[in-house]
């Protein structure tokens, strides 16, 4: 007589954070497990824990995940709105908003909403004025920019590249010279102001170096 061992339901199938990601690599090619720890972070996810601390998804976590992942792909949703949609009655069976039909009034938005739920407001810098977003001169060229990359297929969720790499290098100038512009003497934040000056233009002139060889060898 064979015994068969009673199979678990799929449905019922925990995964480890590796084995999420193998199963959602082939519909989005850019998820890692750094990114899913951000995610849950920011309390868009919540998986169970074992007694050793690893996590283990059940299906509905990985659900809720490409729910988010095509949020940001496809809609180019900030962090921010992915969780107020999913915090909705029915946000777990969100469908992608359908194309306004012939005839029909479409949404108005405002500049700063346009931006964000572009994903270029991340790149921007708004200030207020009398209740208003408003932008520097700067602001329109970024955005400028952005508009030329996505001619090239260039897409939002690329942007954050080129905001994280200058971020980071502006990090790096700040610790330099932080001090000096904190000081209380007006003679030693004019001297941290200068210093910043020069760090910031032999900074950019590396920047550019570097950028054009990696190019070079692309051509190569």
């Amino acid at each position: 007589m064979t015994t068969t061992a009673a199979k678990t339901p799929e449905r019922g199938r925990l995964l480890t954070i590796g084995a999420v990601c193998r199963r959602l690599k082939s519909e989005f090619s850019d998820i890692s497990i750094s990114k899913i720890r951000y995610l849950e972070d920011q309390g868009l996810l919540t998986p169970q824990r074992t007694r050793g601390g690893y996590r283990l998804f059940g299906e509905e976590d990985v659900e809720r995940l490409q729910l988010i992942l095509r949020l940001q792909r496809d809609e180019f949703l900030p962090l921010r709105v992915i969780r107020q949609e999913l915090a909705q009655p029915g946000g777990k069976e969100r469908k992608r908003r359908r194309p306004v039909g012939l005839g029909e009034q479409d949404d108005m938005v405002g500049l700063g909403e346009l931006c964000e739920r572009a994903a270029v407001d991340g790149l921007l810098e708004a200030h207020s004025e009398s209740g208003e977003r408003v932008y520097a001169e700067a602001d329109v060229e970024i955005a400028a920019a952005c508009a030329k990359l996505a001619t090239f297929g260039v897409a939002p969720r690329h942007l954050r590249t080129f905001r994280t790499s200058s971020d980071r290098e502006a990090g790096l100038l700040e610790a330099l010279v932080a001090p000096a512009l904190r000081a209380r003497s007006a003679e030693r934040r004019a001297e941290g102001l200068q210093d910043l000056q020069t760090l910031a233009e032999l900074a950019q002139e590396l920047s550019q170096l570097l950028f054009w060889r990696g190019v070079r060898q692309l051509a190569s």
